[in-house]
């Protein structure tokens, strides 16, 4: 077979990275975070479920710096992915298609993110004690 003269299809180290193709991996990105991080939920509440000193050995995970970490982490994920998923959703009635309102949405999801993610820890700091 003749060797093809073709050019290859343009990837990653060709192209700039803009904002629409970082929010369209991190959506990805983000659904798997939620995926591994649920299993954190999952073991939580089988340590409830299993007795007390089950349950205090997952509360002693859960808060400590590593384990708030990766509830951190986990909530990042998760309203990245709602604002997104809500953004998506928009898409796919057919609005928000010009250049300039994809950025806007963008840059709109990436405020929604970082506005719900510290509401969600001050509120859950306050109704768990903590300052």
């Amino acid at each position: 077979m003749a060797q093809s003269e073709r050019p290859l299809s343009p990837h990653l180290q060709i192209y700039r990275p803009q904002l629409t193709s970082i929010l369209s991996i991190s959506h990805r990105a983000a659904g798997v975070a939620l995926a591994v991080g649920t299993l954190l939920l999952v073991y939580w509440v089988v340590a409830t479920a299993s007795g007390p000193a089950a349950y205090a050995t997952a509360q002693a995970f859960i808060r400590s710096w590593f384990g708030m970490l990766i509830l951190l982490g986990w909530s990042v994920a998760l309203f990245f992915h709602l604002a997104n998923g809500i953004r998506h959703l928009f898409w796919d009635a057919g609005h928000g298609f010009e250049l300039k309102t994809v950025y806007a949405s963008g840059y709109a999801v990436l405020a929604a993110t970082a506005v719900l993610t510290v509401v969600a820890w001050t509120l859950g700091c306050a109704m768990m004690g903590r300052p």
